[in-house]
């Protein structure tokens, strides 16, 4: 049993012999200073290779697959924050066009008070000119007629003067 199980793992030493499926490693230089011997050529079994892949492949895929997910989920909500923060920027703008739509509405009335009190002061002006055209026509309709009069009696007393003034009597 224990001859089986030590095939399964591969050859744990080099006095085994390879088999066709066993892998080579190039030769590497010692990380050590003193030394330059070469590492020896270490063999290695593809079962051995396919069932390490395997282990480490079954202990780390379970939590790369979990973080797999949890990124999906992250970027999954993120968008959807990114959506919601985007349509909350939209809001804040309509918001202030609001605002400044209120502020138009606002200044607009001003300047309909404005206009409004202008033209209260307009038709004040007209009435006020029209008054003043009559009373003018009024005075000088006056003055005229104060001048014809003083016309009229200042030839009434040259009238009443000529008949005043001797007359000759005529000869006959």
């Amino acid at each position: 049993m224990e001859v089986e199980e030590m095939e399964d793992e591969g050859p744990s030493s080099q006095s085994e012999l390879p088999h066709s499926e066993e892998f080579q490693l190039p030769q590497q230089e010692s990380p050590h200073l003193g030394s330059s011997d070469p590492v020896e050529n270490v063999l290695v079994d593809k079962k051995a290779v396919d069932k390490l892949t395997e282990g480490l492949l079954s202990h780390y895929l379970p939590d790369l697959q979990n973080s797999k997910r949890a990124l999906q989920e992250l970027t999954q909500n993120q968008l959807v924050l990114l959506d919601t923060l985007d349509q909350e920027v939209t809001k804040f703008r309509e918001c202030n066009t609001l605002l400044d739509l209120n502020s138009l509405f606002t200044e607009a009335k001003v300047y309909h008070n404005k206009l409004v009190n202008i033209r209260k002061e307009m038709i004040m002006l007209h009435e006020k000119t029209t008054k003043l055209k009559k009373r003018a026509l009024k005075l000088q309709q006056q003055k005229q007629k104060e001048a014809l009069e003083k016309e009229q009696k200042r030839e009434k007393e040259l009238e009443r003067e000529r008949q005043l003034i001797a007359k000759p009597a005529k000869r006959t």
